[in-house]
């Protein structure tokens, strides 16, 4: 897995504590995430952390706890393509409080040889330094017809 250089975006007026939390667990979470270390993951997560992956796809719905989420949900997803391919390329975040908005582009090849560019869009929230919430957003239409064939 390999990813470029992670930015982070805050206005003046939203550098609170919360803030300022939020978005230094997101950028962590991010950075972990690219090592493809998930027992280090789940250590940024609430035990009652929820994860929900809008839309229709197989993998669509709210997973609850970080077993799930790394346990399940992540391998599930990241079983469809070529580990060796996976690219993370992070846009930035938006930090408001405990809400942290995260935007990033994965690519990699599909198992059966397609190729996958989805860009991503997730509500992150973080509450006493722990994600307690994430809502992603994906081109659904995109991952159907590449990843869920």
């Amino acid at each position: 897995m390999s990813t470029e250089t992670v930015t982070a975006a805050v206005t003046p007026a939203a550098a609170t504590p919360a803030t300022e939390t939020g978005r230094a667990v997101v950028l962590g979470y991010m950075d972990t995430l690219t090592t493809g270390d998930f027992s280090a993951l789940s250590g940024f997560f609430a035990p009652d952390a929820t994860w929900t992956l809008a839309g229709d796809l197989p993998l669509s719905r709210t997973w609850t706890g970080p077993q799930e989420i790394l346990g399940e949900f992540i391998p599930a997803m990241v079983s469809h393509f070529v580990p060796e391919s996976m690219e993370f390329a992070f846009e930035g975040v938006i930090a408001d409080g405990e809400r942290v908005f995260a935007e990033w582009n994965t690519r990699a090849l599909t198992t059966e040889g397609a190729r996958y560019d989805q860009h991503c869009l997730a509500v992150f929230t973080v509450r006493d330094g722990r994600i307690v919430a994430v809502r992603e957003y994906i081109d659904t239409l995109h991952a159907k017809n590449v990843v869920f064939v």
